[in-house]
C-alpha cells in the first residue's frame, strides 16, 4: 500500500470571512495600513495634499475677493447707468425696465467669473446653464409672457409711469409707479399697491385715464316733469360757465339728454385739466343740489307709501 506523507508541502487553503475576502485579501490590506503607518509614507501623502488644500483655499479667497469687488462694481456701475437715464429723455418706465435688466446680467456675469476663479470650467457651465435655461424657459412660460409683455409695453407705450390706468379684466386700477422686468405696480387712491403681470397688461384691453392733458366732466340730473326745464338748463349753464377750474378755451354744453319714466334727465359737459377732473365733479354735484333746492326745483326720488287698512 502506498502512503502519502504530508512533509512540508502544505496545500493553499483560502478561508472566507463574513465580509467575503480571503485571508490572502485580509493580509494585503494589513500591509497597506502598515505601509501607511510608517513615518515616511504619511508624510507623503500629507505632503501632497497641503499644496492641494492651499491652493483651493487661494482659489476661495480670491473668489470671494472677486464678489465682494464685484457687488460694489455692480451698484457703481447701475449708480451711473440711473443718472445718465435721468438726465436723457427717456420715459420712467423705460428707465426702470433697463436698470433691472442690466442688475441681472451684471451678476450672471459677476456669478461666472466667481465661477472661473474655483478651477471650474465656465464653458460647461454655460452649457449646464443653456440646457437649464430650455427646460425652465418650457416650465416659466408665464414668466416669459410677462417679460415679453413688458417689452412690448415700453416700445408702444400704452401708459408711462405716472398715468392712471383701469385694467378692465379684472377691474384694477391706480397710478402706475414702477414697471418692471415681468410686473408693473399701481398705486391705489387709498395707498394700496397693486402688481399685474406684463402679460395680463399687454394682452388685455385697459384704459388710460390720465393720457391727455384735460378730460371732460360729464354730470347729468333727473329733474320732476313739473319743474321748469328752461330755468333748471339755465342755472346748470350759469354754475358750469362760473366753474373756476374750467378750461375756457373749451366750449361748455346744457342739454336735455333723455326723457325718462319719473324724470326728465338733464345733462352738462365742461372741459377741464385732468388733475382737476375728481375735484370738479364732486363739487359741481353737490352745488347742482344746492342750487336746485333753493330754486324749487325737484330732482325726484323713489317713495316708498305704506297704507294701514283698519277693520
Amino acid at each position: 500500500m502506498n502512503r502519502v506523507i504530508m512533509g512540508d508541502f502544505t496545500p493553499p487553503m483560502i478561508l472566507a470571512n463574513a465580509d467575503g475576502k480571503g485571508v490572502t485579501d485580509n493580509l494585503a490590506d494589513l500591509e497597506d495600513l502598515q505601509r501607511m503607518a510608517e513615518p515616511g509614507v504619511l508624510k507623503g501623502y500629507v505632503d501632497k495634499l497641503v499644496p492641494i488644500l492651499g491652493d483651493f483655499a487661494v482659489r476661495m479667497l480670491f473668489a470671494l475677493l472677486i464678489y465682494v469687488v464685484g457687488r460694489r462694481i455692480i451698484k457703481w456701475l447701475r449708480k451711473l447707468l440711473r443718472r445718465a437715464l435721468e438726465r436723457s429723455d427717456l420715459d420712467a418706465g423705460v428707465c426702470q425696465f433697463m436698470d433691472s435688466s442690466v442688475k441681472i446680467l451684471l451678476n450672471i456675469i459677476l456669478v461666472l467669473a466667481v465661477i472661473s476663479q474655483l478651477g471650474i470650467a465656465t464653458t460647461s457651465v454655460v452649457a449646464v446653464l443653456g440646457s437649464a435655461g430650455l427646460a425652465a424657459g418650457l416650465a416659466l412660460q408665464g414668466s416669459l409672457a410677462n417679460f415679453a409683455g413688458g417689452v412690448l409695453i415700453l416700445l408702444f407705450k400704452p401708459f408711462k409711469v405716472g398715468d392712471y390706468i383701469i385694467e378692465d379684466t379684472h377691474k384694477n386700477e391706480g397710478t402706475v409707479s414702477e414697471i418692471m422686468i415681468f410686473y408693473t405696480k399701481l398705486a391705489t387712491t387709498d395707498n394700496r399697491t397693486v402688481v399685474i403681470p406684463n402679460g395680463t397688461l399687454a394682452n388685455s384691453s385697459l384704459t388710460n385715464v390720465t393720457c391727455a392733458d384735460k378730460r371732460r366732466v360729464d354730470l347729468y340730473v333727473g329733474i320732476s316733469y313739473e319743474a321748469d326745464v328752461k330755468k333748471a338748463k339755465a342755472l346748470l349753464e350759469r354754475m358750469a360757465e362760473n366753474e373756476d377750474a374750467r378750461l375756457k378755451e373749451e366750449e361748455c354744453k346744457v342739454f336735455v339728454d333723455a326723457l325718462e319714466d319719473s324724470s326728465v334727465r338733464l345733462g352738462c359737459r365742461l372741459w377741464v385739466a385732468a388733475s382737476d377732473y375728481w375735484t370738479v365733479k364732486w363739487r359741481l354735484t353737490e352745488e347742482i343740489k344746492a342750487v336746485f333746492d333753493e330754486n324749487h326745483i325737484e330732482i325726484p326720488y323713489n317713495h316708498l307709501t305704506v297704507s294701514l287698512k283698519q277693520e
